[in-house]
């Protein structure tokens, strides 16, 4: 069990649990780059993320406009990736389709995070009736097939990115409740929340103050995890034709283009193939070191 934070009632930490504290997350922090695979997965994770905000001073081409003359090209120094069947660099097509999996990704989870810390507290630190409603809702959520209901809210709302955006989210967010659920049950059984009651303090200062802190653990390593697994629905869109839709670029949109010409342009299939494992492995790796870093008996 993750180590207490405070239990003073006025604004203000001990000075030694605020050195208790610190010095836990710096033992975290040691013992995640102890992990070698899980910090190399952190940069290129990093790595990505700054290539995505900085697409349009990146890209040497524009993703959509390309030329029938130049039409599959082989990689080069002026097409580094080659250029697809209409002449785009493939290049460009993939840094832009990177942003677009990071805006899904990371504001899917976003959404997720905040669905699930929200509902997931609330139920398991009210508990009674209030749990019962709220984890009915999210066993309704969760058994409805998700891949299904992603694609009706695009239906619904349009094959856009933030419709894209929004019906991953709302497919994903019963996961992050259930693990918030767990972890809140858990800490709220310990002493120092007693020990805050008697104190005075009421429910929403244990819940804010002492519980989620407590909780934090777990819920970043799931969410580390679930960025990857926004990243896979919506090239999974993407791919199957219900996702973003041309010229918007998208890894699911990339590879079925590219597998049309496996045979003879490989590079079509391989180069986009090869960097989605490589990002999706990076998260893992992010993932395995979060979870190491926040183990109790690490930690």
């Amino acid at each position: 069990m993750s180590t207490p934070v405070s239990l003073d009632l006025h604004g203000t930490d001990l000075p030694d649990m605020k050195l208790r504290k610190n010095s836990l997350w710096r033992m975290r922090f040691q013992i995640f780059c102890r992990n070698k695979i899980a910090v190399v997965g952190a940069c290129f994770v990093l790595l990505l993320v700054i290539c995505a905000l900085f697409a349009p001073w990146i890209t040497p081409y524009s993703y959509e406009k390309g030329s029938v003359l130049e039409a599959f090209e082989k990689p080069s120094l002026a097409h580094l990736l080659g250029t697809d069947a209409i002449g785009r660099d493939v290049f460009s097509r993939l840094i832009y389709s990177l942003r677009n999996a990071c805006i899904v990704g990371f504001g899917a989870q976003l959404i997720e995070l905040t669905l699930g810390l929200f509902i997931g507290a609330i139920a398991g630190y009210v508990g009674g009736r209030t749990d019962s409603i709220l984890m009915r809702v999210v066993d309704i959520v969760y058994g409805f097939p998700s891949f299904l209901l992603s694609i009706i809210l695009i239906i619904l709302l349009g094959h856009n990115i933030w419709a894209v955006l929004i019906a991953v989210a709302a497919t994903s967010w019963v996961g992050m409740a259930r693990v918030v659920r767990g972890q809140v049950l858990t800490v709220r059984q310990s002493e120092y929340i007693d020990a805050a009651r008697a104190m005075g303090a009421n429910w929403w200062q244990i819940l804010t103050r002492y519980v989620l802190p407590n909780s934090m653990g777990p819920v970043l390593v799931a969410a580390a995890f679930g960025i990857p697994a926004n990243m896979m629905v919506e090239s999974g869109l993407s791919l199957v034709g219900l996702g973003l839709q041309p010229p918007t670029p998208s890894w699911g949109s990339i590879i079925a283009d590219g597998q049309k010409g496996i045979f003879s342009y490989p590079y079509l299939l391989v180069y986009p193939s090869l960097l989605f494992a490589i990002t999706l492995l990076s998260f893992t790796y992010l993932g395995d070191g979060l979870r190491d870093a926040f183990d109790s008996r690490e930690a």
